[in-house]
């Protein structure tokens, strides 16, 4: 009785194994109509506000490539950080969209999309929510959950996702 029961367990992972197939070490394609160079002209009453930030967004089949423009009235640290009030940020991670939902999941980078382990500001794992809506193909209406301030995004170049070897 004890071998059929061993002889059964054997055959179900073996059959197991045999059915599964390796996915391919790909970039997945991401979301088509996001492919390509979005870009955040202005921010409402930016004149009246202390801090704001300006987002450019560069979306690579499932990988998202973000720069935040930085400005503020009030010194939070060093100026050879803040830059007399502004300063760059940059992000590199991959995307997910659920339905109106964009979730980001990435890492603080250098300029060059690096890792950036030490520095101003910044460093180690980003993540953040923006709900999305489409207003036009090159148009998206953005709520940041980390913000209150709506804001658009608007395609400045489309490109077509070519998956590349990971």
């Amino acid at each position: 009785m004890l071998k059929k029961r061993y002889f059964f367990y054997l055959l179900f992972f073996i059959v197991a194994i045999v059915s599964c197939k390796r996915k391919a070490a790909v970039q997945e394609p991401g979301t088509d109509f996001l492919q390509g160079e979005w870009q955040q002209d202005s921010v409402r009453m930016e004149k009246k506000l202390l801090s704001y930030s300006l987002y450019q967004l560069r979306f690579r089949c499932d990988s998202v490539y973000i720069t935040t423009n930085n400005f503020s009235k009030v010194n939070y640290g060093e100026d050879t950080c803040m830059n007399k009030g502004n300063w760059k940020e940059y992000v590199r991670g991959k995307y997910e969209l659920h339905h109106d939902t964009l979730r980001v999941r990435g890492l603080y980078c250098h300029p060059d999309f690096s890792l950036k382990n030490e520095g101003c500001f910044h460093i180690g794992v980003y993540e953040n929510l923006f709900k999305l809506k489409k207003e036009s193909d090159s148009l998206l209406h953005v709520i940041s959950f980390s913000s209150t301030i709506p804001f658009n995004l608007r395609l400045t170049k489309k490109t077509v996702c070519v998956p590349q070897p990971l």
